[in-house]
């Protein structure tokens, strides 16, 4: 007989950015998720979210998403389904999703853990090791500032690193990207993000000033809902357009892709849903040709990529990884050397989540942290 659930529980981690993303987004916040099965098994997930929803998220997980997972059979791709069309009429992503990836990431790692290996190894290792890019929330930062953490990527042995654009006046931006291309030299890859600050007349101004740095791609320059836009920019564009991290559903994947409105996607794990949903749009990606760029989360997207057919490479914001944080308890389930990143087998997701719950407590635990080497 198939192990069945039969509950959940879940608890919110809230720390500090140890090297903030603005006064918006000062923190990440992490919604730890346990899943017990009639068999006696265990498995540890979690959702996320830095700035919007923590507490929806829990809300939803311990009141709407527990009580209808139990019973249930402790399959992932059973339950994501059930779950998608139980909780539809609330949102067919956003915040449902979000919270599901804690019940799909939990299934997952209990899934592993009964074979005694980690999610790499339970879905099959493909790349022995992925290229990792430097990445930063950097907007905020002073010309100074940004040209000192490109120096660090430099030193830390990336070949690619990304950057933020969008200041109000597109001088700044040519600016800030011909020092950081100064830094890097021609031969490094440099991505620019937008997130969304421009509309589709200001990305052309845009590109007509920044394309000749040699960009390897402009991500997110539109609001990601503008499917029109899109496919009009694209059309034109001389540079490469990434997108995704605030597309949620394989559907709207799919709409993009179909549209010829995007080059490479960017999906991020826990947003649209876990492990699950992952697989089926990097797969619809794949039969299209398209690029995939996992969105943050380097520990649970790092282990992803190093399943895939096709090598993708992994982002890595400077100073923001869970372990760095100090939300994990013990040792982290991959590691980074000389830009590439490899797993650490370690049994299931393997995360182990800090029993700490407070922002004060997370700031004295920084220490705790990947060690970072071009040698």
């Amino acid at each position: 007989m198939p192990a069945r659930i039969t509950g959940l529980s879940t608890r919110l981690i809230t720390v500090p950015l140890l090297r903030s993303w603005g006064v918006e987004a000062p923190e990440n916040h992490v919604i730890v998720t346990e899943l017990a099965t009639d068999d006696g098994g265990t498995g540890h997930g979690f959702s996320w979210t830095p700035t919007i929803g923590p507490q929806a998220v829990k809300a939803l997980l311990d009141h709407d998403i527990a009580p209808f997972i139990v019973g249930l059979e402790a399959n992932a791709e059973i339950v994501w389904d059930a779950l998608w069309k139980r909780l539809h009429e609330a949102g067919g992503g956003g915040l449902t999703t979000i919270a599901m990836a804690g019940v799909d990431l939990a299934l997952w790692d209990l899934a592993a853990r009964k074979a005694g290996q980690s999610v790499t190894g339970l879905l099959g290792q493909r790349q022995e090791s992925v290229e990792v890019y430097g990445s930063g929330v950097n907007l905020h930062y002073s010309l100074d500032e940004l040209v000192e953490q490109a120096k660090r990527w430099v030193a830390a042995g990336h070949n690619a690193v990304k950057i933020k654009v969008g200041k109000p006046e597109l001088r700044e931006d040519a600016e800030r990207v011909a020092a950081v291309r100064e830094v890097l030299g021609p031969d490094r890859l440099l991505m620019i993000d937008a997130n969304q600050r421009w509309d589709l007349a200001h990305t052309f101004r845009a590109l007509d000033v920044l394309a000749g740095y040699g960009l390897e791609w402009l991500e997110e320059p539109i609001r990601a809902d503008d499917l029109w836009a899109y496919r009009r920019l694209r059309k034109h564009s001389p540079v490469p357009i990434a997108l995704g991290e605030n597309v949620h559903t394989i559907y709207r994947f799919r709409d993009f892709i179909e549209a010829e409105a995007v080059d490479i996607i960017q999906p991020n794990i826990v947003r649209v849903g876990g492990i699950t949903p992952f697989r089926r749009i990097v797969e619809l990606a794949r039969a299209n040709s398209i690029r995939v760029a996992p969105h943050l989360l380097p520990e649970l997207s790092g282990q992803l990529a190093l399943t895939l057919a096709e090598a993708v490479s992994v982002e890595d914001v400077e100073d923001a990884s869970f372990q760095q944080l100090g939300i994990l308890g013990g040792p982290s389930p991959i590691s980074i050397r000389n830009s590439r990143l490899s797993s650490a087998g370690r049994p299931g997701l393997g995360f182990d989540f800090s029993t700490q719950a407070s922002a004060t407590d997370a700031i004295e635990s920084k220490g705790n942290h990947i060690e970072y080497s071009n040698s």
